[in-house]
């Protein structure tokens, strides 16, 4: 039985190479341990059950510590330094949808802060950055 989690340990680890998202590592060692327990204890639920508590018990604990060192908050970039700033409507906002702003002579997507149309020539606030989206409120 051994070698059947030696093969899921490598497949959790290989995944965890695709995705680096550094959680289905914990699954891969749980399955190292497991494998170990499996050299001693022949029962499969025994096996599962261990694999299953110990990859859930390092998935919580190390949690916080991978939080702490592989910071994943957004980089800040040139981009939100317009947040705050005023801009002109050059394409209708829709309700709901989508328009285009104009800002230091470059033209951005724009949403409504609240879904509310606003109309061209209008002069809005930046209030946020979504991803390639200006959020705007009217001023």
């Amino acid at each position: 039985m051994w070698k059947l989690w030696l093969i899921i340990a490598g497949l959790f680890f290989i995944v965890e190479i695709i995705t680096t998202g550094f959680l289905t590592f914990w699954f891969g060692i749980g399955a190292i341990i497991a494998m170990i327990l499996s050299l001693f204890v022949s029962n499969i639920i025994i096996q599962t059950t261990i694999f299953l508590i110990s990859s859930t018990i390092l998935v919580f604990l190390t949690k916080p510590l991978a939080q702490k060192f592989f910071k994943t908050d957004l980089k800040k970039t040139n981009a939100f330094s317009i947040i705050g700033k005023e801009a002109i409507v050059i394409k209708d906002i829709k309700k709901n949808s989508v328009g285009q702003i104009k800002i230091y002579g470059e033209v951005w997507t724009a949403e409504s802060e609240n879904g509310e149309e606003i109309q061209k020539n209008t002069n809005v606030k930046i209030i946020a950055i979504d991803g390639v989206k200006a959020i705007v409120k009217r001023i």
